[in-house]
């Protein structure tokens, strides 16, 4: 690739390989993004996803940007899991602003992704001043010898999925919403790092995950589970402040219930979300705070319960 900053993730086809493509945020990797990916693989040729970093939208409006769904390793992770062989990334800069719609054709789909099958949202514009669309690439694909297929809107109970919708969901506490349009539980993968282990002295050790580069669209105590290369466990979750022991930084704190001490620090993790069991609060001291701690760790036991059916089994395959 000799585009400036073009790179890519996770090969599965040869570098001069023709390919099927499809361009897009795929933030979340919704089940609207999932029909997408399956006409990608109609074409019997191999599969390659173009995104972006940072998300045009943050790029555009960095100050009132929404929190994403998922940070680029959690969509790669998801993309693979969904079968795509190749995901290429463009640094969205202002150079990258700048192309004209024909350059972005010629020069990315046709030159250097060999593109032969394009599929795109039915929503689709690219370019600078956003001029590109559908009877572009039409146009084009005429032009260069690739076919482009617009993939129609998909909803559920007539409602259109879109990830501003499975965020709304979220921030409402609606995870089951959430998990029916995503396809899956909402899922945040990280490292666990050493914390002030404050939940150790409370007799509740949790392994942390800091989110303060990286703003979320959930807040709250969660019924969840925890998975890693050494185990799965059910697990009582925090995201937020702390603001009990006066925190300035976002957290995800992750107490994994029955397991026997395992040691996590450095280990990339997916944390699954489940159930909401209450917002976030603060408590006059820390014997209140254990209280409340105690509370959901009971309630988390109590949702698991009352939902056997829910598997161990993490829905991503391995992080590294």
């Amino acid at each position: 690739m000799n585009f400036p900053g073009f790179f890519h993730r996770r090969s599965h086809c040869p570098a001069s390989s023709e390919l099927a493509v499809s361009i897009g945020n795929f933030d979340g990797v919704h089940r609207g993004h999932q029909a997408l990916l399956q006409s990608l693989q109609q074409a019997g040729l191999p599969t390659a996803v173009l995104t972006f970093e940072p998300l045009p939208r943050e790029f555009f409006q960095a100050d009132k940007a929404a929190p994403r769904l998922s940070s680029l390793r959690e969509k790669v992770l998801a993309l693979r899991h969904y079968g795509v062989d190749q995901v290429y990334c463009l640094p969205f800069n202002q150079t990258l602003a700048q192309v004209s719609a024909e350059d972005f054709i010629s020069r990315i789909l046709v030159q250097q992704l060999q593109c032969r099958f394009l599929v795109v949202g039915h929503d689709f514009r690219f370019g600078a001043g956003r001029r590109g669309d559908l009877h572009m690439l039409q146009h084009y694909g005429r032009q260069y010898g690739f076919t482009v297929m617009e993939q129609a809107a998909f909803s559920l109970d007539g409602h259109r999925v879109s990830s501003t919708g499975i965020r709304a969901a979220l921030q409402a506490g609606h995870l089951d919403q959430a998990s029916q349009w995503l396809g899956r539980p909402y899922t945040l993968c990280g490292k666990i790092v050493h914390g002030d282990h404050l939940g150790r002295e409370l007799g509740f050790p949790t392994a942390n995950i800091p989110l303060n580069r990286r703003p979320v669209p959930v807040q709250g105590i969660f019924a969840g589970r925890l998975h890693s290369e050494r185990g799965s466990w059910i697990a009582a979750i925090s995201i937020g402040l702390r603001p009990t022991v006066g925190g300035k930084q976002m957290v995800l704190e992750a107490h994994c219930l029955d397991a026997d001490n395992p040691d996590l620090y450095g280990q990339r993790v997916q944390v699954e979300l489940l159930h909401q069991l209450r917002h976030e609060e603060k408590y006059p001291d820390l014997d209140t705070l254990k209280a409340a701690i105690a509370r959901d760790i009971h309630h988390t036991r109590r949702f698991f319960a009352e939902h056997p059916e829910d598997s161990p089994n993490p829905w991503t395959t391995s992080s590294h």
